[in-house]
């Protein structure tokens, strides 16, 4: 038993360190951007040496997959919340509405699931599949629209991280660009689900974005 409490307690403490190098990280990040940030200014903030780092992310690229992994859990967390309305269309929307005001609130955040900040960075599977599953739920909502295929999605995704893009780049804390986002979404519907053209998958493509970004950012 004491043991076994010993271990407990040398877990619950290494969490706590984890944690703190990844709050020093994405402060950090926030000041001077992503691929910015280095080791030996994260283990200054939080009292080690850098070396001592490697006790916990063996790597750089290991500790920018931890803070991905991060966002990508807050996201489908974010996600999982939106309401379902009696309207399949009022579901999609609030979905949409979630995810836009998840990236606006963070931009760093926002870049390190869906852009390509970090040369050379590319998210480790198990965490890409927190991504994975978030987009999974989209194409849920989506066919309960009665809209189905790939490039749908793909239409889907492009007009609200466009919008989101654009509000992140050129007017930060505003809403130039995202006041616009249900306009958006019903020029989608309408030229989706109300039958001006076909949503079905063209034949030969596959389903799912393995093609997109490193694995690929996969959440709206």
């Amino acid at each position: 038993m004491f043991v076994e409490d010993l271990e407990d307690t040398r877990a619950i403490r290494r969490n706590a360190t984890r944690a703190r190098i990844l709050d020093a990280a994405w402060d950090l990040a926030r000041r001077d951007g992503l691929a910015a940030i280095t080791l030996r200014e994260i283990a200054r903030r939080v009292g080690m040496r850098a070396p001592s780092l490697y006790t916990y992310f063996p790597s750089k690229n290991a500790m920018y997959d931890a803070m991905y992994a991060d966002a990508a859990r807050e996201l489908a967390e974010t996600l999982a919340a939106r309401p379902q309305a009696g309207d399949p269309r009022e579901t999609l929307r609030s979905r949409m509405r979630l995810f836009t005001a998840f990236c606006v609130a963070d931009p760093v955040r926002y870049q390190m699931i869906f852009e390509r900040p970090v040369p050379g960075f590319a998210p480790a599977p198990e965490s890409f599949q927190l991504t994975a599953a978030a987009l999974a739920g989209t194409r849920a909502d989506m066919q309960a629209v009665g809209v189905a295929g790939e490039p749908a999605l793909d239409m889907f995704r492009a007009l609200i991280t466009g919008l989101v893009s654009l509000q992140v780049a050129n007017d930060p804390g505003g809403d130039r660009w995202t006041r616009l986002q249900d306009d958006a979404v019903d020029m989608f519907f309408a030229h989706y689900a109300g039958g001006t053209r076909s949503a079905v998958q063209p034949a030969g493509e596959t389903q799912g974005a393995a093609h997109d970004h490193q694995q690929p950012p996969a959440s709206r």
